[in-house]
């Protein structure tokens, strides 16, 4: 079940900070770099955070996570993982379809590594398309894709 999360609580914070140190250690390999901002995040970085978060919760474990931040008439997806070992289940799909359907009058905007194929291919499918690339000052090429709902 995906259901809007608590990131104040400091519960829901530690379980935050774990999903995202497993994800992104995996992401980090695929992307062949060691300095890996989002594996900096704190538990107090999460309590603290002004972005909107969503979970796909069951049995009390978190399963995917979505991170949204607002930009006015955009949505900017921030984060979206999965738990190593629900990968390859249909979560991701599952956790952009229910945002997407939860937040019609929104544009969407998201950024990935380059080699992040199975996510660009990801956002591909829900009618993502690509604006730029660029390089971080993390050596991270990364690649911006747009879903633009009202033809601006």
């Amino acid at each position: 079940m995906i259901e809007t999360l608590n990131n104040k609580s400091a519960l829901v914070a530690k379980k935050l900070f774990t999903i995202w140190q497993e994800s992104y250690r995996v992401e980090a390999k695929l992307l062949q770099v060691l300095d890996f901002p989002p594996l900096n995040r704190t538990v107090a970085d999460f309590i603290n955070s002004s972005t909107r978060f969503y979970g796909f919760v069951k049995d009390d474990n978190y399963n995917a996570v979505m991170e949204l931040r607002d930009n006015d008439d955009i949505l900017h997806i921030q984060s979206l993982v999965v738990q190593p070992s629900q990968f390859r289940k249909g979560l991701a799909s599952k956790m952009i379809a229910f945002v997407l359907s939860e937040n019609m009058e929104y544009n969407f905007t998201v950024e990935t590594g380059c080699d992040n194929v199975p996510a660009i291919n990801l956002y591909l499918k829900f009618g993502f398309v690509e604006t730029k690339h660029y390089e971080t000052d993390h050596g991270i090429r990364k690649i911006c894709l747009l879903l633009n709902r009202n033809g601006n």
